[in-house]
């Protein structure tokens, strides 16, 4: 279906199931760890899903095509790139399934009723808000945290998720702490932890995260996932990742 592009946007192949996406020339376009954390993510039939901070809509698309999800819905508080992640939606076909919502995620509660979704993702800002920030406001607001920290992001999983229902979060490492201290607080415990290296020799540049609601106390830590080999090729596991067809569990 063919959608209106806006000045300085372009559309971008996602390499999957002839999945696109528009994206801002002078904004913040999505990386490898939107795609580690969609599959990453374990979702069943008919589930009901959400992606809180969607961006430009990257996970919610990727799941539509990698899941057979009932329903799913993104959040997102910028305009513009709410606007470009609904047209994202409509340029893949996918209206009847994935809904962009312009909101705050701090206030979903007010959108959905509580308890009532089946998965929750989170691709949250990475770095803390401190003063002035010389970006564009697209940008700064995708890469720092100015509208949301990580309890907001976490206790909006918890407010929506029904109980045992799993919340799927990429970080940095540096975060740790904060993401395990509120996700119990906000009654989700980490059950898989996954760190991500560039390479073997490098520390972890990111970790995934999957909570369950309500569940006892007991985290696995999974094989670290290198991104590139000594031939600065991508490794085998993230070529798998990249091919992974299905994110979908019984």
């Amino acid at each position: 279906m063919e959608v209106k592009l806006l000045e300085n946007e372009r559309i971008d192949d996602l390499q999957f199931e002839g999945l696109k996406i528009i994206q801002s020339t002078d904004g913040f376009c999505f990386g490898i760890d939107a795609v580690l954390l969609s599959n990453f993510c374990k979702v069943k039939k008919n589930s009901k899903l959400i992606d809180l901070g969607t961006g430009t809509g990257i996970i919610p698309i990727l799941l539509a095509g990698k899941s057979n999800a009932k329903e799913i819905y993104a959040i997102e508080i910028q305009d513009e790139v709410a606007d470009m992640a609904k047209r994202s939606v409509k340029l893949n076909d996918l209206e009847d399934r994935v809904k962009v919502i312009n909101a705050d995620l701090k206030d979903v509660t007010d959108i959905f009723e509580k308890y009532t979704f089946d998965v929750v993702t989170s691709n949250p800002p990475y770095m803390h808000s401190k003063g002035l920030i010389n970006e564009n406001d697209k940008k700064a607001i995708s890469r720092h945290s100015i509208k949301c920290d990580v309890e907001d992001v976490i206790k909006a999983a918890s407010d929506l998720l029904k109980p045992n229902g799993r919340f799927f979060m990429v970080n940095r490492p540096n975060r740790l702490v904060d993401m395990m201290y509120f996700g119990r607080k906000h009654n989700l415990e980490a059950k898989f932890v996954r760190f991500v290296h560039s390479r073997e020799t490098k520390a972890p540049k990111l970790i995934l995260v999957e909570y369950a609601k309500y569940a006892k106390a007991e985290a696995k830590i999974m094989d670290p996932l290198y991104i590139y080999d000594d031939e600065n090729k991508y490794t085998k596991d993230i070529m798998e990742i990249y091919e992974k067809k299905s994110v979908e569990v019984k």
